[in-house]
């Protein structure tokens, strides 16, 4: 049976009417019968266990610090006490050859000895001799230099402080301790 083509407007607009929808209804991407592959029940459950996940590795990397401290202690040669004045400053590797770390003579007598990496970013921290302070360029972290407490700029924590010790003539670093 042959069909019948629509003759009038009123006809031709429904039938154009009517494919626009058809082709609408064939490309949509979801059908019916695939909207109960993942019901609410499902997806409740994969959000609480994904955030079982990822509580369960926060607390692993948690447990890993208690385990691992944070302290690197292994015994270096610095200096000759001689060699840095009072109000003077020496600059070494330690606890390994990448790490900087800063030596100071204190102008009471003291030595202290701070990590040479800002607790912000990680940039290089210097001392400026004018100042008497610890400087990290990258953001104007400021430094005191007795204590490695910040002062002024972003740095929150204070430099990791290397613990020394001194035998005879010749300064050593023992351990870095994270304040």
């Amino acid at each position: 049976m042959m069909q019948k083509s629509p003759t009038t407007q009123v006809e031709q607009e429904f039938a154009r009417g009517r494919r626009r929808f058809g082709r609408w209804r064939a490309e949509f991407p979801y059908h019916w019968d695939a909207d109960e592959f993942v019901s609410r029940r499902e997806l409740l459950r994969l959000a609480v266990m994904t955030s079982g996940a990822l509580f369960a590795a926060t607390a692993g990397i948690a447990a890993l610090n208690y385990v691992k401290p944070l302290r690197t202690a292994n015994r270096q040669l610095i200096a000759p006490a001689s060699a840095v004045p009072p109000g003077g400053v020496h600059y070494f590797q330690y606890p390994t050859a990448e790490d900087s770390a800063i030596l100071l003579h204190l102008p009471d007598g003291r030595f202290v000895a701070y990590s040479g990496k800002c607790t912000h970013l990680s940039c290089a921290v210097y001392h400026d001799q004018q100042s008497g302070k610890l400087l990290c360029p990258c953001h104007e972290g400021v430094f005191d230099s007795r204590t490695g407490a910040p002062i002024a700029g972003p740095p929150q924590r204070p430099l990791p402080r290397i613990i020394l010790s001194q035998e005879g003539s010749n300064i050593y670093a023992v351990e870095e301790v994270p304040q």
